[in-house]
């Protein structure tokens, strides 16, 4: 089984500079990772795809399945005081980032709370800040940030939303894997979403299959 360390997620005080986060490094311990990473197919293009609509190997297919398991979910709820009994999931994965992202943003009022597990090895290109993850204090500098996360060795962050919760990272364009996971809430914008993710993935199915 892919052992996750729910231990350290469940011991790390929650930081709330600038706003209520946790990050877990190595949440996926290096021998999880390894498998997982093997799993991972080549993502040649930007965006986000729907795990159903990707070639996935047994190891990531796991992962998949525990990011919207109940222990991750019990677990993040008790950490942050929520209510995530009916919350439905939302689970996407990149693998390239283009330009254009990382931009400064807040994430969209119908996703209550935002996970990311980083899948990447590191690099030189991490160490000089280039495609870190940063919280931000305020919509307009990127320089002006309370805690920059790598996204390298299995590190989960997690973070509430909030019309405050901003965050983007430098430029960066290359290859750079992470695994999105929204608890959404539960009314129309939610469902619309959830509605063009399902969409998205048949789409991208038909692609690939052709």
């Amino acid at each position: 089984m892919l052992e996750l360390d729910y231990a350290a997620l469940n011991a790390l005080p929650v930081a709330t500079d600038p706003f209520p986060h946790l990050v877990v490094p190595n949440f996926v311990p290096p021998a999880s990772l390894a498998r997982v990473v093997a799993d991972l197919p080549p993502i040649a293009g930007g965006g986000s795809f729907p795990p159903e609509a990707l070639r996935l190997g047994p190891a990531a297919r796991e992962l998949m399945a525990a990011m919207e398991g109940p222990a991750l979910r019990d677990a993040i709820a008790a950490r942050f005081g929520l209510d995530l009994k009916d919350a439905p999931t939302m689970v996407t994965v990149r693998g390239r980032t283009r330009e254009k992202d990382g931009r400064i943003h807040c994430d969209s009022t119908a996703k209550r709370v935002t996970v990311l597990l980083y899948l990447n090895p590191e690099t030189e290109d991490w160490a000089s800040s280039q495609g870190c993850l940063r919280l931000l204090r305020g919509p307009d500098d990127i320089e002006d940030y309370a805690v920059e996360v790598p996204p390298v060795n299995g590190t989960l962050l997690i973070f509430p939303n909030g019309p405050t919760t901003w965050h983007g990272h430098k430029q960066f364009v290359g290859r750079r894997y992470a695994v999105q996971l929204n608890y959404m809430t539960t009314d129309e914008k939610a469902r619309s979403e959830l509605r063009r993710h399902r969409m998205s993935a048949f789409v991208k199915r038909l692609t690939r299959a052709a």
